[in-house]
């Protein structure tokens, strides 16, 4: 019998401890059940967490691949880096920017620090991405405008001693089940409640107190009603705002006429109200994709942080808390050098750019001198500036906006594909490194809460499989061979980016693997070895010790702003970006269904996707076309095509009254979908518009059907 493995699971961004076993002969795992003893979660594991672990869908990658006379062949490992060498450095030869990297939340805290410093100290692009920006960079733009600081400042102890539980543009219960236990759990208890702000009538809202079915994309005027209503009430609190934040007074001259905005909003003043007063408990208030995947993502997360200083949300058991979508999203942010230098060091200050080119040897004019475009700006720049790409863990090709054109782009670039499973973007490439996934690599990852914990390997890679580690070393030797010390080691590179980290806002460097091994998890900012971050820019009681007033003599607060204080936002709304029209009459909304994973590649699914309207807009389909779009018979579904400016997609249809009159919902887990959606970013947080696009349904032509129906078989 094999040995058990304490890990951690990286399906999504909980961290739940689990514990694996490997089959007695061969390959892969046998078994994968939570983990009793893991701190932050005691035994607790999603079932979906543990069977995509364990069996997971998709075809995996087991050879090296190159591209000859068109097709995808196997080949030898020297062959294939050989290969993807040699394309890399024709692409540098026209200069540092020749080469995007497309990183991912998927990755191990070392492979992402080890990414991040070969595209950034090896490379030289600005071309570089971690992932993130699809998903959690409005909420850290908004983080830095109010704290000066990334990350949420609650934790998951903060969840049982909220009062109020205000979920707005996400659905916990679908994506991070054991989280949305804890807030339910606390929702549940008789002084406390669960509020949804949500287009969808989602499996969160199905159990929550109170449902506010705004308008997809009205999130932003939304908040702003409320914070409008909490200053007319007399809700602000005062001391808290006194004390702690710049701003208000701005703000408030700002605030649009709060029934005016809830009538932009689509819902009614009661609902606006009550908000308002909800927040006047102590309210955890967490988002997700909802409000970060907008244009107005960075003000719209902005908002709802003014909300939280207003009402004075800002202590232990209440707070803004963004809910984080891949697994080690949070970690790729302190460590991957995409919008900072590791431990958050800013990208364009001076001595913070001299120590990353010290510490990594390289001269500091190697460094590029911002962030980059995100990763809609390098799918813009390939065909100019860039002419390679070297994507790993990650699924542009599905997982993009606007994918029909992401995928014309990536067949003109030389592309090197580094991933577990054979993906959309696997078809595109010129080289596929196949690598290692969960349960097979050694590292740290860091969950939504800044809790680093360790991902260990329960059983070996396949002959023709190797870490991420391994990949990225390999290439540095053909390419940037000074830039690392020998072989890559899981260890030593957390060591050297935890020691990058050392006195800034995001020090983990009292973390070491020594530690992990006796404590299992430890949340940052940990600056010394037997210290570790709680509730972040508080001093003062715990939530179980104040008494409840509204102050507390003993309180004081510090942020990394240049007021020292928290600030409230300044954004201002744009125009949605394709407002519906008599030609596209609906709205497209797309999210997670909680058997799926991200773009599909653990959870293969190879009939079309389910597009879920209202029964309100099937009859509006019928009354046009004739037809219904949907029989009660299983064998004789109905199908549509949903059409946007860019695309049009087969799907079938279900009626379902969750869904608001004129929305129609999509899953982002299939191939399709992202053919429909625009490539919009926000302005500032360079996030994609995934959340609203217009589009009509038709009835599909007959060989559409075929095809579908004929796919589902």
């Amino acid at each position: 019998m094999t040995d058990t493995v304490p890990t951690t699971c990286m399906r999504c961004a909980v961290g739940c401890g689990h514990v694996q076993q490997a089959p007695d002969r061969g390959y892969g795992l046998d078994t994968v059940r939570g983990d009793a003893d893991h701190p932050v979660t005691q035994g607790l594991a999603c079932q979906r967490g543990l069977s995509e672990t364990a069996d997971p869908d998709g075809e995996l990658l087991t050879r090296p691949l190159v591209r000859e006379n068109g097709a995808l062949v196997p080949t030898t490992w020297e062959s294939a880096l050989e290969r993807a060498a040699a394309g890399l450095d024709a692409a540098l030869a026209d200069g540092d920017d020749g080469i995007a990297v497309l990183g991912s939340g998927q990755q191990t805290n070392e492979a992402a620090y080890a990414l991040g410093k070969l595209a950034r100290g090896g490379f030289g692009t600005a071309y570089y991405d971690a992932n993130t920006t699809l998903c959690m960079a409005s909420a850290v733009t908004a983080y830095y405008d109010a704290f000066g600081s990334d990350a949420p400042p609650p934790t998951y102890d903060d969840v049982p001693a909220a009062e109020t539980h205000v979920v707005w543009g996400a659905n916990p219960a679908a994506a991070h089940p054991v989280m949305f236990r804890w807030i339910r759990q606390s929702a549940d208890a008789d002084d406390s409640e669960l509020l949804v702000v949500d287009p969808v009538h989602s499996e969160t809202a199905a159990v929550a107190d109170h449902h506010v079915p705004l308008e997809p994309g009205a999130d932003l005027e939304l908040a702003r009603a409320v914070l409008a209503r909490v200053v007319e009430t007399g809700r602000v609190d005062r001391e808290f705002v006194d004390e702690a934040t710049v701003g208000l007074a701005d703000r408030r001259a700002d605030l649009p006429d709060a029934a005016a905005a809830a009538e932009m909003a689509g819902v009614s003043m009661a609902d606006v109200d009550r908000l308002a007063e909800a927040l006047s408990d102590p309210t955890l208030l967490y988002w997700g994709m909802g409000i970060n995947q907008s244009v107005n993502g960075t003000a719209a997360a902005g908002a709802l942080i003014d909300l939280c200083l207003a009402t004075g949300n800002l202590r232990p058991g209440s707070g803004p808390f963004s809910l984080t979508g891949q697994a080690n999203s949070m970690g790729a942010r302190v460590c991957s050098s995409k919008g900072s230098w590791p431990g958050h060091r800013p990208f364009a200050d001076p001595a913070h750019r001299r120590k990353v080119a010290e510490t990594w040897g390289v001269p500091v004019s190697r460094l590029p001198d911002d962030p980059g475009p995100g990763p809609v700006g390098i799918v813009d720049a390939v065909g100019d500036d860039v002419t390679a790409v070297y994507a790993v863990a990650t699924n542009p090709a599905a997982g993009m906006p606007d994918a029909t054109r992401v995928r014309e782009k990536l067949e003109d670039a030389f592309l090197v594909v580094q991933d577990a499973f054979r993906s959309e973007t696997v078809a595109y490439a010129d080289v596929v490194l196949p690598a290692a996934t969960w349960g097979e690599s050694e590292g740290t990852t860091t969950n939504m809460e800044r809790t680093v914990s360790r991902v260990r390997a329960a059983t070996e890679t396949p002959p023709g499989v190797r870490t991420d580690l391994e990949l990225i070393g390999a290439l540095a030797d053909r390419l940037a061979p000074d830039l690392f010390d020998g072989t890559l080691e899981p260890e030593s590179v957390f060591a050297e980016f935890t020691g990058l980290t050392e006195g800034t806002p995001a020090d983990l460097s009292g973390i070491s693997y020594d530690r992990l091994e006796a404590e299992t998890a430890v949340r940052w900012p940990a600056p010394e070895p037997d210290v570790s971050g709680g509730y972040r820019y508080y001093e003062g009681p715990d939530a179980d010790e104040r008494d409840g007033s509204a102050g507390d003599a003993d309180e004081s607060w510090s942020f990394y702003t240049p007021s020292g204080r928290a600030e409230f936002s300044t954004g201002e709304a744009r125009p949605l970006p394709e407002p519906t029209d008599q030609s596209y009459p609906f709205t497209l909304t797309t999210a997670r269904r909680p058997d799926a994973y991200n773009t599909g590649v653990r959870t293969r699914d190879d009939g079309p996707p389910t597009a879920r309207i209202s029964p309100a807009t099937a009859a509006a389909f019928a009354d046009e076309f004739g037809r219904p779009v949907e029989t009660a018979d299983e064998s004789d579904a109905r199908y549509v095509s949903v059409v946007s400016r860019r695309a049009s997609v087969t799907a079938r249809v279900e009626t379902d009254e969750a869904i608001s009159a004129g929305v129609v919902w999509l899953p982002i887990h299939h191939s399709a979908i992202n053919d429909l959606t625009l490539p919009d970013v926000d302005p500032r947080s360079k996030e994609p518009n995934f959340k609203q696009c217009a589009v009509r349904l038709e009835p599909p032509r007959d060989r559409d059907v075929t095809a579908v129906a004929e796919a589902s078989a």
